[in-house]
């Protein structure tokens, strides 16, 4: 278990598959209360035939550190483990709030990116005002109750309960104020006026039953892309592990294709 310090928080990650591979490195990159385990399906994969490597995020699984406020410091986070494993060009793979950080690094780090996937994510979250005071209410409930009601959500209907209450106690133990925080700056993210300038050839991949990040709203970012391919899965947001096999497809069918 590799562990690499920055700034004083020592992030755990795996790096796995053949360095001599021709092809770059993929970086996977989690979503909110979520650990670098929920893309075990597509490591295992991919990692025979090409370099992987992904990480929990500062708070998260095996991972120190408080919350932060921006989505650009996690991806600072992200860089910094890059530039430490000597990684100059990569695919980012980001899952919910890790397509966020994706979508940051394709924008601040462009000649490094050579794809970019982004499954069950979006460039600027949009609520209509009831919604909108209903998620502000929902930060004033006790927190593991907060956590459940928001799990609970991600999960398409019929998908078996246990796991989602299994997924639903992993989470729980992220720290409060990480969870809190981040919620925060997911909320405040809004690159969606700056998509236009993502050229690399992107992937938008969602579950059909999202509820958390709806489909129209990855639709609605979509047009904005220049080069983007759309793939919709039956399933709700926890797509990597829902679906698992059906997106490993997805990625692989998008990371083979000639540009």
């Amino acid at each position: 278990m590799p562990q690499l310090e920055v700034d004083g928080v020592a992030l755990t990650y795996d790096d796995e598959g053949p360095r001599d591979a021709a092809e770059v490195p993929l970086v996977f990159i989690h979503g909110w209360t979520a650990n670098r385990h929920r893309w075990d399906h597509q490591v295992a994969h991919f990692a025979e035939q090409r370099r992987v490597i992904r990480l929990d995020l500062r708070g998260h699984g095996e991972s120190d550190g408080a919350g932060v406020r921006t989505i650009e410091e996690l991806a600072t986070d992200v860089v910094a483990l890059l530039d430490h494993l000597k990684v100059d060009r990569f695919v980012p793979v980001g899952h919910s709030m890790g397509g966020m950080i994706a979508q940051t690094l394709a924008l601040t780090h462009p000649e490094r990116v050579e794809r970019l996937v982004l499954v069950n994510s979006i460039s600027r979250m949009t609520y209509s005002r009831g919604r909108g005071l209903l998620m502000a209410a929902s930060t004033l409930v006790p927190f593991k109750l907060f956590v459940a009601t928001n799990i609970q959500r991600a999960f398409a209907p019929g998908y078996p309960r246990e796991e989602i209450r299994s997924y639903i106690r992993s989470s729980a133990d992220t720290p409060r104020e990480v969870v809190m925080t981040l919620y925060g700056a997911m909320r405040a993210f809004d690159v969606l006026d700056r998509v236009g300038e993502i050229r690399v050839p992107t992937l938008l991949v969602h579950g059909y039953h999202d509820i958390q990040l709806p489909v129209k709203q990855m639709l609605r970012m979509a047009t904005g892309y220049p080069d983007a391919v759309i793939r919709i899965i039956d399933a709700g947001h926890e797509l990597p592990v829902e679906k698992p096999a059906e997106l490993t497809a997805a990625l692989d069918g998008f990371l083979t294709a000639r540009t």
